[in-house]
């Protein structure tokens, strides 16, 4: 799928995107079943798919992806918590939404290398899917992310593929993160 900005190697091989998002609506659909949640979580795996593919290959989180993204995810948890009557998930998922948006706002402003507006935005987008899930599902997903890029970090360093200076787009081990609490936040809370 392209080159990564700069690096003159493709950031995603074909057909790995196309695989990876199949498996994963796989996924998806086996952990939520014939759900009223289940398009809104199928709507977060290809948006977070795209999303990780675009900071990948450009280190850019871009407001034409997300926020469409937080709007139809948002639309979606309605739909899902009209069709279930579960306006406290509701209720939970927005402000999960709000406080890792704040979390993550407070992190970007204390370190502005660290995290980018992007990272902020994608947190607040996550914090909606989680918090819907519960507040261990947030507290684990947001965890993991951070988990996740300190281990790939120390992998990359200790292979000798970054310097102590490089840098890694955060964006796709958040998402994993939030995959890890989403799929599996359950049994790591329990």
């Amino acid at each position: 799928m392209g080159t990564a900005a700069g690096s003159g190697q493709a950031a995603v091989a074909r057909p790995v995107v196309e695989l990876g998002t199949a498996a994963l609506f796989a996924l998806v659909a086996l952990r939520f079943g014939a759900s009223a949640e289940l398009p809104a979580f199928l709507w977060l795996a290809g948006s977070g798919v795209l999303l990780a593919v675009i900071d990948l290959q450009h280190r850019l989180l871009p407001n034409r992806v997300i926020g469409p993204s937080v709007l139809a995810g948002a639309a979606l948890l309605l739909v899902a918590a009209w069709a279930a009557s579960d306006w406290a998930a509701l209720a939970r998922a927005l402000s999960g939404g709000g406080v890792l948006f704040a979390v993550f706002l407070v992190l970007a402003l204390i370190s502005p290398s660290g995290l980018g507006m992007g990272d902020v935005k994608l947190a607040g987008f996550l914090g909606l899917y989680l918090g819907w899930l519960g507040w261990g599902a947030v507290v684990v997903g947001a965890a993991a992310g951070f988990v996740l890029q300190a281990a790939l970090a120390l992998a990359l360093l200790a292979g000798r593929r970054i310097g102590l200076r490089g840098e890694l787009p955060f964006g796709p081990a958040m998402l994993a993160g939030a995959a890890l609490a989403v799929g599996w936040g359950g049994a790591l809370l329990g």
